[in-house]
């Protein structure tokens, strides 16, 4: 199976090297800068699971692709999808099947209308990671997984053979057939865990041991509730699971948002904090955590849009 990896940094540039390291057919589709330091230092991993340093690993530059790929593997942020779906394109053949590991839900829509939906996958990635200024990708965390499935069309056999191409690569996969319950649950913690640490600048022990225990489960009873609303509440067993992490007394979880924030990068507020927002005030009810963090990292993102555009303070 020729697998095209699209991006190749914290998380597309972990996976699609472990599958590379492992003998698949792997092409990363990068922009130029990140193409020349690969050609220069190579794909380079750093992980508690092993190492990795594979010289020169193939790549292409946007515009050059034209022969279709069996499996499209998409790591970019929300806010970059249009632009990548425009990239990857010409890799796009009548059996060419699109797994996106972006978070929330509304990249499906988009994917859908652009790609057909009988050829995208649900999918999710369970990883913290990195990449440090000189480009190796920093595995942070005990989990590497990978977990995808029929949203609908797509048909077991084909599931399956993406499940034969990236088993048994050096990370945790597995085909779910409750994909769409899975990814609202990640949404539902992502959300949870981005507003908690974003909110308070620190880790989840640093809250908890401000006395913020309180505060961090009612966040997540909101963000759980949202998804309730629109028929996906998590199953207890997950919930539960999610708020242990999250009252966890010296913790040193943090989301990747807040790394984003702290360095003054775009956030993917929108489609992690807002549209969750969006989807509870469809169903009524007061959401007054999830207004706060939202609110929050809106002022945040008007604050950088004026530092990038130049324009005055006052």
């Amino acid at each position: 199976m020729r697998i095209l990896v699209v991006g190749a940094g914290a998380t597309g540039g972990y996976f699609g090297g472990r599958l590379l390291a492992a003998g698949r057919d792997v092409t990363f589709l990068v922009r130029p800068e990140r193409a020349a330091r690969l050609a220069a230092d190579g794909l380079r991993i750093r992980s508690g699971f092993g190492d990795l340093d594979l010289p020169a690993p193939p790549t292409a530059l946007a515009g050059t692709l034209k022969d279709p790929f069996d499996l499209v593997l998409l790591s970019c942020k929300t806010y970059d999808l249009d632009g990548a779906m425009d990239a990857f394109a010409p890799a796009l053949g009548p059996g060419t099947l699109v797994l996106p590991m972006l978070n929330g839900m509304a990249h499906f829509d988009v994917l859908d209308r652009r790609c057909g939906a009988g050829r995208v996958l649900g999918g999710l990635c369970l990883i913290s990671s990195v990449q440090d200024p000189e480009g190796r990708i920093l595995h942070r965390n005990r989990m590497h997984g990978l977990v995808y499935g029929d949203r609908g069309g797509v048909g077991a056999d084909r599931v399956a053979a993406v499940d034969a191409a990236l088993g048994g690569a050096g990370f945790d996969s597995r085909p779910s057939g409750e994909i769409i319950q899975e990814l609202w649950e990640k949404w539902v913690f992502i959300a949870a865990t981005a507003g908690l640490t974003c909110l308070m600048r620190g880790t989840v022990g640093d809250v908890v041991a401000a006395g913020g225990a309180a505060f961090a489960a009612a966040l997540l009873d909101e963000c759980a509730a949202a998804a309730a609303g629109q028929g996906f509440p998590p199953r207890a067993a997950s919930l539960e699971r999610m708020r242990g992490i999250l009252t966890a007394p010296g913790s040193a979880v943090v989301a990747s948002m807040l790394d984003d924030l702290e360095r003054g990068r775009r956030l993917e507020a929108g489609p992690i904090i807002g549209d969750l927002l969006r989807r509870g005030r469809e169903r009524g009810g007061a959401w007054p955590l999830l207004e706060l963090v939202h609110l929050h990292l809106q002022a945040f993102e008007a604050r950088r849009e004026r530092a990038v555009s130049g324009s005055p303070t006052t």
